[in-house]
């Protein structure tokens, strides 16, 4: 039987520069797709997939994101008396019990691998966890983690989520190189991250899921140093394959925003609009209307 996957650290300690001026006073993680956070969209996620502890990596400014998970009690006092049970629901999702969630500091940005580092001192040796980056919104049936856990259940190892990307794009990813696919599984002989043009392994790039054994952090330990001047998880995944070739590609059923970029924000925004039932026909008319016009804001 193996160790459940019950924790997941979420690294949120980047400045988000691309979405200035907005995030000079607000991280970019609470900015939101329609009135729901991508941090949500994130935590959601993970609690449908049996994740019971949340740890966050943070940086100075996060003030707005740790605040965000804080009971609200004078708002949810105002909602009971205006009996707007909806609402209230709604509000408790975004709670965080005491003990569910913990924040470590990233005083340096050195990376990703070195964020997921941090949290180094709270996972136990022999469990394994989860890495949530919220900028990878992934609209599915089941929740994404939720099929990666299914998967690790049956296989171990380390897996990442993976998809097909334009060769054109493949640059901007970690790669893998497949030795071979069962399924929705693919054995890994091989990472690259951010490759050069002309030496991709594969189409096949790393999105924002993980599940990782206690030994990435180990390979992180020793603070290699790779693409971009930092430290890469990938780097540290692409050690395990050498060491004990235990590392799967899962390719997902779902369908990903990156959030992190303005344009694929500016997607995520319309398509989760016209999942909403509330809004999908005074939405969709405006839409038509404005291709049909060829308007815009001034």
């Amino acid at each position: 039987m193996r160790n459940k996957v019950t924790k997941a650290i979420l690294p949120v300690a980047g400045l988000g520069t691309r979405f200035l001026p907005a995030t000079k006073s607000i991280p970019k993680e609470i900015m939101s797709l329609v009135d729901r956070p991508l941090i949500q969209y994130a935590i959601d996620e993970a609690r449908e997939a049996g994740i019971k502890e949340f740890i966050f990596v943070t940086s100075r400014g996060k003030g707005a994101l740790e605040d965000y998970f804080d009971a609200a009690p004078i708002l949810e006092t105002s909602l009971r008396k205006q009996n707007k049970k909806e609402m209230l629901q709604a509000l408790k999702r975004t709670t965080m019990e005491s003990g569910e969630i913990a924040y470590i500091r990233q005083r340096e940005p050195l990376g990703l691998g070195h964020a997921v580092w941090c949290a180094r001192r709270l996972m136990r040796n022999n469990e394994p966890f989860a890495v949530i980056l919220p900028d990878d919104v992934i609209s599915a049936d089941t929740p994404c983690l939720k099929q990666m856990i299914d998967a690790y259940q049956e296989i171990g190892g380390n897996m990442v989520a993976t998809m097909e990307v334009p060769a054109s794009e493949a640059g901007s990813y970690g790669l893998l190189d497949v030795r071979g696919e069962i399924g929705k599984l693919m054995s890994v002989k091989g990472m690259v991250e951010k490759p050069a043009p002309g030496q991709e392994p594969s189409n096949m790039a790393v999105i924002g899921r993980y599940i990782l054994t206690p030994n990435i952090l180990k390979n992180l330990g020793q603070k290699m140093i790779g693409s971009g001047g930092e430290i890469q998880l990938t780097d540290a995944i692409a050690h395990e394959i050498e060491v004990s070739d235990n590392v799967y590609g899962y390719r997902f059923d779902g369908r990903r925003f990156d959030c992190g970029s303005k344009a694929g924000f500016l997607k995520a925004t319309v398509a989760f609009g016209l999942a909403r039932e509330d809004l999908r026909d005074e939405f969709g008319a405006f839409l038509r209307d404005l291709v049909a016009s060829g308007g815009a804001a001034e």
